[in-house]
Parts: C-alpha cells; structure tokens; sequence
C-alpha cells in the first residue's frame, strides 16, 4: 500500500483550485487544440480533392469520432477514473492492476471496430445513403483507419494512463509532436507534397495511422520502465478490475455511441437531399464535434482531479472543482458558436468555396452554433463525472437528446420536411445535454452525506 501524499496525487489533493486548474489544464488543452486541428487539417486537404471526398469524409467522421470518444472518452476515462481514485486513496497496486487490464478491453474493442468497420464497412456505409463515388472513397478511407483500429485504441487508451498520473506537461508534449507529424504527413500523403505520391482520400487515414503508431508504442516503452508513479506489468486476471474500469467506461460507451449515433441518423437523414446538403452538415458538424475535444481540454483534466478527490473523499473540492471547469469551457464554446452562427465564412471559407455546400453549412452553423456553449460546458461535466465512478445520469441524458434526433429525423424522412427541422433537433439536443448535466450536480452523487475538506 502507497502513501497518497506522493507530489502530484498531494498536488491534486490540495492545491489551491484555481492555480491547479491553470498549471493542468493550459497544457492539455495547448495538446488538445494542436490534436484537434489534424481534423481541420484533414478536411481542408481533402476539400482540395473536390465535393465527392469531402462527402465521403463525412460518412466515415462520424465513426472515427465515435472511436476517439470511445477510446479517449469512455474506455479512457474509466482508466483514468479507476488509476486515478486508486492513487488519491493511497493503493498503488491497484492503480497498476488498472492500467494492465485495460489492455484487455483494448484488444476486445479493437476487434469489434477492425471487424465492422474494417471487413464489413460497405454495406454499413451505403445504409447512410452513401452511392457511386461517394461510398467507394469512404470504404477506401475506413479500410485503411479501422484496420489498424488496434493502434488508435492503444493511443488513446494509453494518454489516459499518463494523465491518470498527473504527467499532463508530459502527454502534452508526446501529443503535440505526434498531431504536428501528422497534419504534415496528412498533406503530403493527400495531396503528394514534394516526393511523397498523392494517395488521395486514402491520405489521411495512413497518416493517422503511422503517427499513433510512433506515438503509442512510445507511451508503451515509458510506462514500462520504472520511472513513472506506477509501471504497466503483468498481473494475474482480476474481473474487479475490469468492472471498476467497466462502471464508468463500460456505460461510457453508451454514451459515446449515443453522440456518434445523432451524428450519423443526422447524417442518413441530410443524405437524402444530396450531396451538397452532405457536404455542407459534414463541414458544419466537424466544428460540434470539435467543441468535445475543447470540453476534453478541460474535462480530462476534470477526471483526473476529481477522482483522486472522490478518493479521498474531499466531496466539496472535488464539486467546486467542477463547477469551475464547466464555466471556462461554457464561456470558450459560447463565443465559438455565436460567432459561427453570426458569421459562417470564418468558418465554411476555408473549406470550400461550392456556394450550395457553403449554404447548407451556414444553415447548420446559424441553428446549432448558439447552443454550443451548453454542449461543451455539459460535456465537461460528463468527463468531471467519470471521476466519481458513477455515470448511469448522465448517460441517460446523452440519451435522451439521441431519442429526440430519432424522433426528428424520421419524421423529417416520411414527411419531407424542410432540412432546418433536423438542425433544429440538433440545437435542442445540445441544450439538453447541457441542462441536464448541470442539474445533474445537485443530486445525490456529488453530495454524498460524508464529507470531508471543504476547500
């Protein structure tokens, strides 16, 4: 058994907020914003292509989000949350035995995706209304990242094990190197800059691929030696294990197919009013999707702290925590929005420059973009909840704003109506998501009856 009071878990535990807050998550969310923009990247190399790659990007987005929030998100978050709780309670060996037996869901969940998405995308793809050239470049692309899903799994999964242990300026650095290698690849692969031949749709996928497999198998050789607060080696197969990471990631993933599953019932739906339609939501919904990885900036940061404060039941800190980090991201994705929504072309301008793709993308932008700011400061809260290990109310809210898209968008399908009603749906989802989670607050997980330290 460790004593908690080691440097970072002592720093997590009671460090003045806001100084903590600043010195976690400045650097994370410098990593988070360089990651994300290999997605602004990708689609302002694949415009170049023309309106038929950029559509078929957009069938396939939803699914590669689906296995970042999946990986990074739920699967990491529960790792994050069960290292995390294990430290701040002083027990070191459980806090390894963790971080081994996610390589176990890993492998598990990396199949599933090789498989699906792999071998079997085609017809999946053409459900979404994906034809002709269209579905053959998204099947290209899917084939070439979901085949080699293992990698990104292990990429993703294995940040959350530097994160759980405070080595944020760390990750940070190994994230920045690895996006900045691969928006360079992604151009030069794409597009066939200087010696490098132009593979088209196909270029980003090889990109992203060899850029996680550099950046993984260096994480791996890190966590290994004996230099960090714990070491990833060999224990004896432990379900407790797997369900501490499973009660947070487990039902995590409910919640990551929900946000993926409105991307891609959005998706089905637009479809059916061509490609241009397609083209024009797929650049709109690009900078939604975006807003997470903000929200993560933060909220990963959230997991973290909290966690280690649920254990060592510092209840009050953990909360006020929260609180604090769910403003900053409101207040960021607030502007984001507004301004998307009030002035499109800083946006939709540098990706195409297809007058039918740009309006639908403004219609988009001016209906959603003002709700933006519920959906990054709720998805904060959502990452600020895995920390307590307890995730049914919030999945059930992700949920809830899924049943609403549903309902929308097949009704838009069998009735015809105007495409601004599924936009529509989607602003109020966001504003669900955002409710929810902050009412969420109040109830009875973050204020349990023992409590301890009230910074």
């Amino acid at each position: 058994m460790q004593n908690s009071s080691s440097d970072r878990v002592k720093f997590l535990l009671e460090a003045p907020i806001i100084g903590m807050l600043l010195k976690l998550a400045i650097p994370n969310s410098i990593a988070v914003i360089t990651m994300t923009s290999i997605m602004l990247a990708d689609a302002r190399f694949v415009a170049q292509l023309g309106t038929t790659a950029l559509a078929s990007l957009a069938v396939v987005f939803p699914f590669q989000s689906l296995l970042q929030m999946m990986a990074a998100g739920a699967i990491g978050g529960g790792v994050t949350s069960s290292v995390a709780r294990a430290l701040g309670a002083g027990d070191r060996e459980k806090a390894q035995e963790a971080a081994w037996h996610s390589l176990i869901i890993i492998g598990v969940m990396a199949a599933i995706y090789t498989i699906v998405l792999g071998f079997f995308c085609r017809p999946l793809f053409s459900l979404l209304g994906a034809t002709d050239e269209v579905l053959d470049g998204s099947v290209t692309y899917s084939r070439v990242l979901f085949g080699a899903a293992f990698i990104g799994w292990l990429f993703f999964v294995g940040m959350s094990w530097l994160r759980a242990i405070g080595q944020i300026s760390f990750l940070s650095t190994i994230v920045i190197i690895s996006s900045i290698s691969q928006i360079v690849m992604s151009g030069a692969f794409t597009l066939g800059w200087g010696p490098f031949p132009s593979m088209g749709i196909s270029g980003p996928a090889i990109a992203t691929v060899l850029s996680q497999t550099v950046a993984g198998s260096y994480i791996i050789y890190v966590m290994t030696g004996r230099k960090m607060e714990i070491r990833l080696r060999p224990y004896k197969f432990n379900i407790h294990a797997i369900n501490d990471i499973m009660k947070v990631g487990g039902i995590g993933l409910i919640n990551s197919t929900s946000i993926a599953s409105t991307l891609v019932i959005v998706t089905w739906v637009i479809g059916r009013y061509g490609d241009a339609a397609l083209a024009g939501y797929g650049l709109g919904s690009r900078l939604e999707i975006i807003l997470t990885p903000i929200a993560f900036g933060v909220g990963g940061i959230l997991t973290t702290v909290v966690g280690a404060n649920f254990g060592a039941r510092q209840f009050i800190r953990a909360r006020n925590v929260a609180w604090l980090g769910c403003a900053v991201t409101f207040v960021i994705t607030t502007i984001i929005g507004v301004m998307s929504a009030i002035e499109p072309g800083l946006w939709l301008d540098r990706f195409t420059s297809d007058p039918e793709v740009y309006k639908y993308g403004a219609l988009y932008l001016a209906i959603a973009g003002p709700f933006y700011g519920f959906f990054g400061g709720g998805q904060t809260l959502y990452f600020a909840n895995q920390g307590t290990g307890k995730m049914v109310v919030p999945v059930l809210i992700s949920f809830a704003r899924l049943l609403l898209v549903c309902a929308v968008g097949i009704m838009c399908v069998i009735f015809e109506w105007n495409l601004s009603v599924i936009f529509w749906a989607v602003g109020i989802g966001l504003l669900i998501i955002g409710t929810g989670l902050s009412l969420n607050m109040f109830g009875p997980v973050w204020k349990p009856k023992e409590i301890l330290n009230p910074n």
